[in-house]
């Protein structure tokens, strides 16, 4: 490849943990930096993901709107599309609230019965994202290129799949880091 690659992180729903690991690479950050730009992550606090992604690493299941259309967004902007961690690769601990019933009734159990003092829903459009029916993994709305499961993925499986990445070395049978 021509040039830095243009390195994409995404968190959608879930903890945090895989950026958490990501950021355990250390030292190596800095030779990911002399071969990878950093173009969107919440590291770096972009507001609109770029056009012409090599690479994305997405965090976390697809919870609520704005994450499916993020997801759907990243996909059609990036060459190579990651699955980061168990949230994304099987929905893992954030689809739990699968189990809870309709979006509507989780809300109401959350802001009106046990939590807001005043028993009300925050009103101010963007407060609360509309919730998605039901918490799914990322590969259930768009294609996914590559698997990277853990909870968090460890640091040196995260580095070993960019390395792979990064040499265009071929990626295991089905697609299946770590």
């Amino acid at each position: 490849m021509a040039g830095k690659l243009k390195l994409a992180t995404v968190w959608l729903g879930g903890c945090s943990g895989c950026h958490m690991s990501l950021l355990d690479l250390d030292t190596w950050l800095i030779d990911l930096a002399a071969l990878a730009d950093l173009v969107y992550s919440p590291i770096a606090d972009q507001k609109h993901f770029p056009d012409g992604v090599d690479l994305s690493l997405v965090e976390g299941a697809v919870a609520n709107e704005e994450h499916l259309a993020l997801a759907q967004e990243v996909r059609h902007k990036s060459r190579v599309l990651v699955a980061m961690g168990d949230c994304a690769v099987t929905g893992n601990v954030t689809a739990l609230r699968n189990q809870l019933g309709a979006p509507d009734r989780l809300l109401q159990q959350i802001y009106v019965e046990h939590g807001d003092a005043r028993g009300v829903l925050p009103a101010a459009p963007g407060i609360i994202p509309r919730l998605l029916d039901r918490v799914v993994p990322l590969h259930a709305v768009v294609p996914v290129d590559h698997y990277l499961p853990g909870c968090p993925p460890a640091a040196p499986q995260i580095r070993a799949l960019l390395e792979a990445l990064l040499s265009g070395a071929p990626p295991p049978a089905g697609g299946r880091f770590g």
